[in-house]
């Protein structure tokens, strides 16, 4: 899975080395933004099993390296998670957007989910499947992918694209034994940088806006992940699962 040390993706890693999983982690930087030990000291320490990989998801040489090396890690991959994204300094209304932005930004959000989906599946082909699948594939993308999100043009365009991505897969290789969902969260506290949670008006709106009584966490994300990559979740493809408190139903 990408974008692994931090945040949301530090929690599903755990979680999934945690149900069972052999996990191959990737990202950037093997240090979390927020501090503390590395992801695959704390899967190991909990008996986990772990690799830690560094790649950058906007190189197709790295794309295709992870694919291969999770394969060679089991024999076989049987569940990919895209998880890696930028935003940040990058994502700005539509008029401040310059072309370098929003470059970046499709580099990592969508080009990279696209040329991991593609390597993962050309290798999920050559497998047998197990029960119904031969391979899951899981897109982490965002409410603002679903809803306009002003002052986020190019990342919430990015996360649309990862919608559509993940209903392309589903019916181009549903009869290929491939499940493609992706989860959609919410506002999620993380700690990191630009965490509304560390606003006071921000976290006040989120308060507001939210319907359920609590911040979202990131091992709610993790839960959502770690059941659309389990067996339980054999006839669902093509889905966005919404972990946003009940925002979009608002």
């Amino acid at each position: 899975m990408t974008g692994s040390s931090s945040g949301i993706g530090r929690a599903i890693a755990r979680r999934l080395a945690a149900d069972g999983f052999w996990v191959l982690l990737a990202d950037i930087r093997r240090e979390p933004l927020t501090g503390g030990e590395p992801t695959d000291d704390l899967i190991r320490e909990a008996g986990g099993a772990c690799e830690f990989v560094a790649a950058d998801v906007s190189a197709r040489p790295d794309c295709d390296r992870l694919v291969a090396r999770a394969a060679a890690g089991t024999g076989r991959l049987d569940v990919l998670v895209n998880n890696a994204v930028l935003a940040g300094g990058h994502s700005k209304p539509l008029l401040g957007t310059e072309d370098q932005d929003f470059d970046a930004i499709m580099a990592v959000n969508l080009r990279g989910p696209f040329m991991l989906c593609r390597a993962a599946i050309r290798q999920m082909l050559t497998q047998p499947a197990r029960g119904d699948a031969r391979g899951r594939i899981v897109n982490i993308t965002s409410q603002h992918g679903l809803v306009g999100a002003p002052g986020h043009a190019a990342y919430a365009v990015s996360k649309a694209g990862l919608v559509q991505l993940t209903r392309q897969i589903a019916v181009e290789h549903g009869r290929d034994g491939i499940i493609c969902n992706s989860v959609a969260p919410g506002k999620i506290i993380t700690g990191a940088p630009g965490d509304m949670s560390q606003d006071e008006a921000a976290a006040a709106y989120v308060r507001s806006r939210t319907p359920f009584a609590r911040f979202g966490q990131p091992g709610d994300v993790a839960a959502a992940v770690a059941f659309l990559a389990s067996d339980d979740a054999t006839y669902i493809s093509g889905a966005t699962l919404m972990v946003d408190g009940g925002w979009m139903a608002y």
